[in-house]
């Protein structure tokens, strides 16, 4: 098959759109020649280029087929409209029976000829974020200047251009040239095919693909550190954003100013990462080195030297800014920065920083007295929570918020316990950061999501499809992580009734938190399905449905079981129990009564009986999260369950031997739906 070959050579395209463009690319090209069947697809981004290869059909075949029109008798101006939606003309009609037929045929195009007529359209319609027009009077946009297009088929040119024909247009046409490094290898050359352009470009200093880019900056940034026997600080965002900045990366290391090195070591590295794409190292200890790695995108003649200084003598200009703002907050307390909160909007309908404090003391006062917690340490600690966010260094880079409100409440001589709670009550932000585990911290992180989910909902601003931006869900999984990995024996309604007094309002934020810990199950693995049929238990303990501990030690339970041999079988005897019920309650149901021994004819019956007589004290069990006990309790209904459906005609022709055995199949699911609703249970 033919090989497609397509690149976009432009002026520097931003680090985060690339790898989106890229994909775009993918999708649209897919799209516009599905005809020719592309396979064998890659795809490539980089700061100056997006390209594309696949391996296509020589033509699309020729095809004909018919399309049945309006009736014989209809109006003209049916059949006008008929022929005009098709454009076709009389002349490709005929008639068959009551009804006009139309026979369209269409030639074999050849894949050069499709992709020809498709590009120029989907080139101008590509969607980047942010686009520029330049050119004059060209109505076309792009993300910076496009300069070269190449593309090839089976290494000869696909020719066309941009003109649209309603202007003079941008008169970029496509060809067989590209270009290499801006510095060590400008100027134009031809390549024949993906192969040739890859590999003139690594002649020519530019590596094309971001994984190479990647591995090679972390690879020698790892060496230099080990050098001087330190590590580089894994940032993944910042090695992603890096290797889109350079085409062919050269990874050193420059040295940090002594006078700096007493800088908190998270401003350091923010400074380092947000101003200048630096990467921060640390001791074998853990402590900052006085060392940063950063990446240039040329080979120096000089080994990098100018390079290096020039890249010292900016950070020491950035971390003298740093310094400013450490040594200015540091000189008002951070109490006193809380009146400034009252200035700062939280959210038009919830108010301000300060009105979203003052209710966080209540709730976190509240909380510790649940989670083991010193109510007025958590109380404290909720006060100053939002402080350093009218602070200088916060101002200058927001992601230290939380962070600097711990140094600075160290450095007013807070305790430790409190002053960490300060730092950890946006965790955890991602699923990378660890949850608080100390009780304040819980306290305060516990308060600070609740309150955040129940004064949205409060207002209706729910999450929405995709739409979340007040980051709901991942306050939601907060909750979730903190109680789970804390194991804390708590009453999530009780908690989101301090925080939310319309019982409406504390419903749906429950049940949007347990919506969330179904889907962190399912992405975990684990059975979700389980948890959703364990909360529609009949006989779940009302005082224990909204502990998610117990909730999930009674799901893995049951999950367990469901496991096992005996649990599997003990699930299709449920389901078809359930089955004969629905069908037959739907005639002269329901069967709530107690069957009658006196009408048991098969030993079966008689054995069945017994087996769920022994199995009425397990919903007792599951309560006491007596789990062992109550899963082999349950497990011990498999054998009479079998041999009831075996030896046993549940729709006998006696109305009442057919009445009393439905009545012990009822028996079966109330009892096994006190457990958990089985009929949730999926595959």
């Amino acid at each position: 098959m033919p090989e497609f070959f397509l690149e976009l050579f432009s002026e520097e395209i931003p680090a985060r759109m690339q790898r989106g463009a890229a994909a775009e690319l993918e999708r649209a090209i897919g799209a516009a020649l599905a005809a020719v069947a592309p396979g064998n697809i890659a795809t490539w981004f980089g700061p100056r280029r997006i390209a594309w290869r696949a391996d296509v059909s020589a033509e699309v075949a020729a095809a004909s087929s018919t399309e049945r029109g309006p009736r014989a008798s209809a109006p003209e101006q049916a059949l006008t409209g008929f022929l005009r939606k098709h454009n076709a003309n009389r002349e490709q009609l005929r008639q068959e029976g009551d009804y006009w037929v139309l026979e369209k045929s269409a030639a074999a195009v050849s894949a050069g000829a499709l992709i020809a007529s498709v590009m120029p359209g989907l080139l101008r319609r590509f969607p980047w974020p942010k686009s520029m027009r330049w050119g004059g009077s060209s109505g076309f946009v792009w993300v910076r200047p496009l300069r070269r297009i190449v593309c090839l088929l089976d290494g000869a040119v696909v020719p066309f251009d941009l003109r649209d024909g309603s202007d003079d247009g941008h008169g970029l046409a496509s060809g067989d040239l590209t270009e290499g490094h801006r510095f060590h290898a400008p100027g134009a050359f031809a390549v024949s095919s993906a192969a040739d352009w890859r590999d003139k470009l690594a002649a020519h200093r530019v590596l094309v693909d971001a994984v190479d880019r990647k591995r090679i900056i972390a690879d020698r940034i790892a060496g230099l550190a080990a050098e001087k026997h330190l590590a580089v600080v894994d940032d993944p965002g910042l090695l992603d954003e890096v290797a889109g900045l350079v085409e062919w990366p050269v990874p050193h290391l420059g040295r940090i100013a002594d006078e700096h090195m007493d800088l908190p070591p998270e401003v350091m590295q923010v400074s380092m990462r947000v101003n200048q794409r630096y990467f921060a190292l640390r001791t074998a200890e853990g402590a900052a080195a006085p060392w940063f790695a950063f990446v240039a995108n040329v080979e120096a003649d000089d080994h990098g030297t100018a390079i290096i200084a020039g890249n010292e003598r900016v950070l020491r200009a950035r971390f003298s800014d740093a310094r400013h703002f450490w040594d200015l907050d540091r000189k008002t307390r951070l109490e006193t920065r809380i009146p400034a909160l009252d200035k700062v909007t939280f959210q038009a309908k919830l108010g301000t920083q300060g009105d979203r404090v003052r209710r966080l003391v209540q709730l976190a006062a509240t909380i510790a007295e649940q989670v083991g917690a010193d109510p007025a340490q958590a109380a404290l600690a909720a006060e100053l929570a939002k402080a350093d966010l009218v602070s200088g260094m916060v101002g200058e880079f927001p992601e230290l918020q939380g962070v600097m409100g711990r140094y600075y409440a160290l450095h007013d001589g807070e305790i430790p316990a409190v002053a960490d709670a300060v730092r950890d009550h946006y965790a955890p932000r991602g699923p990378t950061e660890p949850a608080p585990s100390a009780p304040v911290s819980i306290a305060v992180a516990l308060a600070d999501k609740l309150d955040q989910l129940a004064g949205f909902f409060a207002i209706g601003e729910k999450p929405t499809g995709s739409g979340d931006p007040y980051a709901l869900r991942r306050a939601a999984l907060g909750v979730i992580r903190i109680i789970r990995e804390n194991g804390l024996r708590v009453h999530t309604r009780r908690l989101l009734t301090a925080a939310a007094s319309d019982p409406a309002t504390v419903q749906a934020v429950f049940e949007f938190i347990v919506e969330r810990l179904v889907v962190q199950l399912r992405a975990d693995g684990a059975r979700y399905d389980v948890l959703n049929a364990v909360f529609g238990a009949k006989g779940l303990d009302q005082d224990r449905d909204d502990d998610l501990v117990a909730l999930l030690a009674r799901t893995e339970a049951v999950a367990s079981l469901l496991g096992t041999p005996d649990g599997a079988n003990l699930l299709t005897a449920y389901r078809r129990a359930a089955n004969i019920l629905r069908i037959e309650e739907r005639k002269d149901g329901p069967f709530t009564d107690v069957p009658d021994p006196a009408l048991f004819r098969e030993q079966a019956e008689i054995d069945l009986d017994r087996a769920l007589a022994n199995c009425h004290g397990v919903a007792g069990l599951l309560n006491y999260e007596a789990y062992g006990p109550a899963m082999g309790t349950m497990a011990s209904l498999r054998a009479p369950l079998d041999a009831f459906f075996e030896k046993v005609t549940v729709n006998a022709p006696e109305p009442d031997l057919r009445r009393n055995r439905l009545r012990l199949l009822n028996q079966v699911r109330s009892i096994m739906d006190q457990i958990a609703d089985f009929s949730r249970i999926e595959g």
